[in-house]
């Protein structure tokens, strides 16, 4: 059976936006590189029900997002809504209020877009998040993530404040603050992942190579720590920045990737997911691992590296969490996202 993925990234030396490749899950293959759609800096893309592609991008009137609508072979473009500044880092749909999410990064801003009845967007809401943090990184705020709780509120995560903020979304697109949850300092809050049982959130720290395993509460809308543990071997002093975090549907395993180590983390979850144990590394074969996914079935795992060009695969073995490699040197330029079909 083939799988389609789909990838978007920079745009900086080669790439020319977003790009698809097929997997071949018998033949445990990555082939067929097709460009998508062409846009500039895509790093971050996903797709509504309807099949309308959005992405973060860039143009002459500065950064923001870009929307398309896509057959599952190539993409129309429907438009931009940018502004002066860098593009958005992160972008996420909400099916039932028909709103996207962006994060800006440089900005430390979060953008609320309605979805009109063509799949275009219409900006509704931005909101300027302030402070800092005790690192050089973290001068100002820089949102790195805005995407639904499971009770249909929207967190971000400011790795330049270490803080996870909740809101509650009003009425066509309006953001009210609920509550912020104030990580360890200098952790750099990147992104953040829910258990299955939604009663548990996995936040990832950038700038100390960490989780914080969080204890979730949906009639408040507040997070409190339960453990912290490091993404790293113990002895290891090199450089390092964690990115993605992806737990499987069975709450069973939890992955994070390191950038500087190049290395996927594996850990066991407990089974009500409020403790994670570390069952080990995996050299990904490539140099910047900027994100990582399963696919469909979760039986793979597909790596991409952002500053080696290459795309690895591993098999993952559901039952113990293990990951064995079976391709490393499958060609896709300044990947920094990767979203099965």
């Amino acid at each position: 059976m083939k799988e389609k993925i789909l990838l978007g990234g920079y745009t900086k030396r080669v790439s020319k936006g977003v790009y698809s490749v097929l997997l071949d899950t018998k033949a445990a293959e990555l082939s067929s590189l097709n460009e998508v759609a062409a846009i500039q800096n895509p790093t971050y893309i996903t797709l509504d029900e309807k099949g309308h592609l959005y992405t973060c991008a860039a143009d002459s009137n500065g950064g923001g997002i870009a929307a398309f609508d896509f057959d599952g072979e190539t993409a129309t473009h429907l438009g931009n809504v940018t502004t002066t500044g860098a593009p958005l880092c992160y972008v996420a749909v909400d099916e039932a209020r028909q709103l996207v999410y962006g994060a800006n990064y440089h900005l430390g801003e979060v953008r609320v877009y309605k979805i009109q009845a063509n799949g275009s967007l219409r900006l509704t809401d931005t909101v300027k998040h302030t402070g800092s943090g005790p690192r050089p990184e973290q001068a100002s705020s820089h949102v790195h993530y805005s995407d639904l709780t499971p009770d249909g509120r929207l967190v971000t995560c400011d790795l330049g404040t270490d803080e996870v903020t909740v809101y509650d979304v009003i009425g066509e697109g309006k953001l009210n603050i609920a509550t912020i949850y104030r990580a360890e300092k200098g952790m750099g809050a990147r992104h953040i992942t829910f258990h299955p049982n939604g009663k548990i959130a996995y936040l990832v720290g950038e700038l100390n190579s960490t989780i914080e395993v969080l204890s979730y509460n949906e009639e408040k809308g507040r997070f409190a720590r339960l453990q912290t543990i490091s993404t790293l071997p113990e002895g290891y002093h090199g450089a390092n920045g964690v990115a993605a975090i992806r737990i499987s549907s069975d709450g069973k395993f939890l992955y994070t990737s390191n950038r500087g180590h190049d290395s996927l983390t594996t850990y066991k979850v407990s089974p009500l997911g409020t403790k994670l144990e570390t069952i080990g590394w995996t050299n990904t074969e490539g140099h910047i691992p900027r994100d990582f996914n399963f696919n469909k079935t979760e039986d793979y795992i597909i790596v991409a590296h952002q500053e080696s060009d290459n795309l690895s695969l591993f098999l993952r073995d559901k039952k113990t969490g293990t990951l064995t490699l079976e391709q490393k040197d499958f060609y896709a330029p300044e990947i920094t996202c990767v979203l099965p079909l």
